[in-house]
C-alpha cells in the first residue's frame, strides 16, 4: 500500500507552514477580539435591538451548528485570501505557465539538496544532470573543454575561445527558463544560412564572451541569464588539445580523431599538460557531498578532465563520496569491447587508485537496440571487478527506449540513494552489492 503523499507546501524547508500557522494564529484572535465585542453588545442592548447583529450572527440558529457553519466560512475565506496573496507576491517572479508552489518548492526544498558534483563531458553528462536537477539546486557541472569539432571546433579555430558545446548541452538541462528558450539554445541553423550547423547557444556563449571579456565570465552569465538549477564550469579557461598513443605506437591527435579510432587507444594526454584547473570548480568539488565522474565517452569526455593535476588533487582531498558512473554502451573508436572492469582499469592506469569510492554499473540488458547501432552493452566481470579497490553497485540504470543511454532518472535516483546510504554508512565496508533475486 502506497503511503499518503503531502502536498509540496507541506514538505521540510519550504517555509510556508510557520507562516500558515502564524496567520491562523493571528486570525483566531482577531474573530476572538470581535467575538468578544459581540458578546458585549449582546449583553449591553440584546441581540433583539440591533437587527444586523442578530441576523449576522445566525441568532437564530442553534449554537453548535453556528459554530460550526462560522468556523467553515472562516477557514474557506482564509485559505483563499492566503493563497490570493502568496499569488500577487510571487507571479511577478513566476514564469509563464509555472505554477507558485513549483516555484517555491525548487528554491527552498531542492536547495536544501546535497552538494553534487558532475564531472564530464558530451551526451552522458547532460543526460545525468537531467536527472539530479529533480534532487537538488547544488549542482555543479564541471565540463570537459577538448571538444574540436562541429560548431564548437569552428568557433574554437575561429575565435580562440573554448568550445562551448558540451557547455551549452549542460546549460540546456540545467536551466529552468522557459521551454522555449531551451529549444533556442539548442537550435542550429540549416545549411546555406551562412551559419551552417552553427548551434545557437553555442553563438551566444560566444557572443557572450565578446561582451564579458572572458570566458568563464561569460559561462557564469549564462547560468544566470538562463536560470540554471546550480551553476556550469568549464573544467579550466584554456583550450584543451587532446591526444592518443595507439596500441602500435601510432599518435593521433584530435577529440573527433580519438573517436574514431581504428585501433585500441593504449593512453591519452592533453596539452598543455600542466594546465590550471577552473578555481571555482576545485573549490564546489572540495565542498560537495558526492563527486560524479561520467558517464561518457572515457577517452574524449571524461579523461580530458581527470588528467588535469589540479582536478586529481581535489578529488584526492575531496570528503565527500566519488562515484564513477560507467557506461551502459561500448563505444566503437574508443571502447568496442570494454567490460566494466576494464573501464575502470583504463581510468586507474591515467589517474591512479585512490580516487573513486564507487562504480555504479547497469545491469539491465534488455533495452531496445538503436537500428544499425554497432556497440554492445558493457559486461559486468565480477572477478575482475572484485580485484579492483572500490565499492560495486549494479542498478537498473539503462534507458528501456535506446540501449546506449543512461534513462535520467533512473541515474539519478540511484545517485542520490547510493548519497543516502553512504552517508549513514561510514565508515566504509568494501562490498559487491548486487541485486536481490526476484522471488520465483
Amino acid at each position: 500500500m502506497r503511503g499518503i503523499r503531502l502536498p509540496r507546501w507541506m514538505y521540510p524547508g519550504m517555509h510556508i507552514k510557520r507562516w500558515l500557522v502564524l496567520a491562523f494564529v493571528g486570525i483566531t484572535i482577531l474573530g476572538l477580539g470581535a467575538a468578544i465585542f459581540v458578546v458585549d453588545l449582546y449583553r449591553r442592548f440584546g441581540a433583539d435591538n440591533i437587527p444586523i447583529v442578530f441576523w449576522l450572527t445566525g441568532a437564530p440558529i442553534e449554537r453548535p451548528i453556528r459554530a460550526v457553519i462560522v468556523g467553515v466560512i472562516g477557514l474557506v475565506l482564509t485559505g483563499f485570501g492566503v493563497w490570493g496573496l502568496m499569488r500577487s507576491v510571487v507571479s511577478p517572479f513566476v514564469a509563464r505557465g509555472d505554477s507558485v508552489l513549483e516555484v517555491l518548492y525548487t528554491k527552498r526544498y531542492l536547495a536544501r539538496g546535497p552538494r553534487i558534483v558532475a564531472i564530464g563531458g558530451g551526451t552522458g553528462l547532460s543526460t545525468l544532470l537531467r536527472g539530479l536537477k529533480g534532487y537538488s539546486a547544488n549542482i555543479t557541472a564541471v565540463v570537459a573543454v577538448a571538444d574540436d569539432g562541429g560548431s564548437s571546433g569552428r568557433l574554437r579555430q575561429q575565435l580562440g575561445i573554448v568550445p562551448p558545446g558540451d557547455i551549452r548541452n549542460c546549460i540546456a538541462a540545467l536551466a529552468d527558463a522557459e521551454p522555449l528558450m531551451t529549444q533556442l539554445m539548442q537550435y542550429r541553423f540549416p545549411p546555406g544560412s551562412g551559419l551552417d550547423e552553427h548551434a545557437f547557444g553555442n553563438l551566444f556563449i560566444a557572443a557572450m564572451t565578446a561582451v564579458t571579456g572572458d570566458f568563464e565570465e561569460a559561462v557564469r552569465e549564462s547560468n544566470r541569464v538562463l536560470a540554471v538549477r546550480g551553476q556550469v564550469l568549464p573544467a579550466t579557461s584554456v583550450p584543451l588539445n587532446l591526444s592518443a598513443r595507439l596500441a602500435s605506437g601510432k599518435r593521433l591527435d584530435g577529440q573527433v580523431g580519438i573517436g574514431h579510432a581504428e585501433e585500441p587507444i593504449e593512453r591519452v594526454f592533453i596539452e598543455p599538460p600542466d594546465v590550471r584547473a577552473n578555481p571555482e570548480a576545485l573549490e564546489r568539488i572540495l565542498e560537495a557531498d558526492m563527486v560524479v565522474i561520467g558517464p561518457g565517452s572515457l577517452f574524449s569526455s571524461v579523461l580530458p578532465n581527470l588528467l588535469i593535476s589540479d582536478i586529481r588533487d581535489a578529488l584526492s582531498a575531496a570528503p565527500g563520496m566519488r562515484v564513477y558512473v560507467c557506461n551502459v554502451a561500448t563505444q566503437p573508436g574508443e571502447t568496442g569491447s570494454y567490460t566494466a572492469a576494464e573501464h575502470l582499469e583504463t581510468l586507474f592506469e591515467h589517474i591512479g587508485e585512490g580516487l573513486i569510492d564507487y562504480v555504479l554499473i547497469n545491469h539491465n540488458w534488455h533495452a531496445r537496440q538503436p537500428e544499425g547501432w554497432l556497440g554492445q552493452p558493457v559486461q559486468i566481470d565480477e572477478r575482475r571487478l572484485e580485484e579492483l579497490p572500490v565499492v560495486v553497485i549494479e542498478e537498473d540504470l539503462v534507458d528501456l527506449a535506446n540501449a546506449h543511454r543512461h534513462d535520467p532518472a533512473k541515474l539519478a535516483a540511484a545517485l542520490v540513494r547510493l548519497q543516502q546510504e553512504d552517508r549513514l554508512e561510514r565508515p566504509r565496508q568494501r562490498r559487491l552489492r548486487r541485486p536481490a533475486a526476484s522471488a520465483s
